[in-house]
């Protein structure tokens, strides 16, 4: 968010979850040959798991996300032409810190683009341009409130309003299921809210949650389960005003749904300045996350990803 706006891990089995456990791997081929020289190589265990209940979550910095979901690759919130500037670069201009040279050339072939928010930090105009000039037919799902911006370029839109549902379907008739959910409100309080995602793999056994601000309806989330939770968990703050929520608000987040993996999002670790970039302050760590985490969700697993690097989480193959 920004002003406006190894090893293999197995969970116990009787951790309830479609009656199995998940299995995460962090894994070493780097989906971008550009990326590839920016983070040291780590031996890494190999999973043994196939099929098409795998998520490849891969960080590409900010709030942008490249999302592999049973071979459906999710292109989120992308900025990866030019810096975050809202169009007034004196007041805040951000650029990324470590995948400076990744360009939307570097993509592998997208699916669906898939944005949550309005605002330049998830509907980056400067990025989706070229890529509707690449990919004109591409699918896209997204909040309403993006619609005078998404229109111009895309023809294959489906706008979700909170509580409503699409589907991407694969070559073997199954699909991959996503719902919007409420995010934050960006504007006076009858304003529709912006969305958050609940995605759920091909064969049901795994799912994941996505807002990048943590902020949510909890009546709205009562009944919901997620596997995996990405979200932020470092506040970022200007006076009197909280830009992006963390801390306990994520752990209570990560409660509610039922999280097994929560995996950090850093969307203010950014190369920024401008007059608002030196007025923002950061309030708490990853570590002190961990901490609150530990007594309210202790079987919980905390991932944090290397921007350009895959986390792969899977369910076993005798999922069912």
């Amino acid at each position: 968010m920004s002003p406006l706006s190894a090893t293999q891990f197995i969970l116990p089995q009787d951790t309830p979850f479609s009656s199995n456990s998940c299995t995460l791997k962090l894994s070493t081929s780097r989906l971008y040959k550009k990326v590839s020289a920016l983070v040291s190589e780590e031996k890494i265990v190999e999973s043994s798991d196939s099929g098409t209940d795998i998520f490849k979550l891969t960080y590409l910095e900010g709030n942008s996300w490249l999302w592999e979901v049973g071979g459906v690759r999710i292109l989120v919130d992308p900025i990866l032409v030019g810096n975050l500037d809202f169009g007034i670069p004196w007041l805040y201009d951000a650029a990324k810190k470590f995948l400076k040279n990744f360009k939307l050339d570097d993509l592998p072939e997208i699916d669906c683009l898939l944005i949550t928010q309005s605002l330049d930090d998830h509907c980056h105009l400067k990025t989706l341009k070229p890529l509707y000039q690449k990919l004109p037919n591409l699918r896209v799902i997204s909040t309403p409130n993006a619609k005078a911006l998404l229109d111009p370029l895309f023809s294959n839109v489906t706008y979700l309003e909170p509580g409503q549902g699409s589907e991407i379907q694969l070559s073997n008739g199954s699909s991959v299921k996503i719902q919007a959910t409420a995010g934050p409100v960006l504007g006076p309080p009858w304003q529709r809210p912006e969305n958050g995602y609940l995605v759920t793999s091909p064969e049901g056994h795994l799912s994941l949650y996505y807002e990048p601000h943590c902020v949510y309806n909890e009546n709205f989330l009562e009944d919901k389960q997620a596997d995996i939770v990405i979200t932020p968990v470092i506040k970022q703050l200007l006076p009197n005003f909280t830009l992006v929520s963390g801390q306990e608000d994520a752990v209570r987040l990560s409660k509610l749904l039922q999280a097994k993996f929560i995996v950090p999002m850093k969307n203010g670790d950014l190369d920024s300045k401008g007059l608002l970039s030196s007025l923002i302050e950061a309030q708490g760590t990853i570590e002190s996350f961990k901490e609150i985490l530990s007594k309210e969700l202790p079987d919980a697993k905390v991932l944090e990803p290397t921007p350009g690097v895959p986390l792969e989480i899977s369910a076993p193959v005798n999922s069912s």
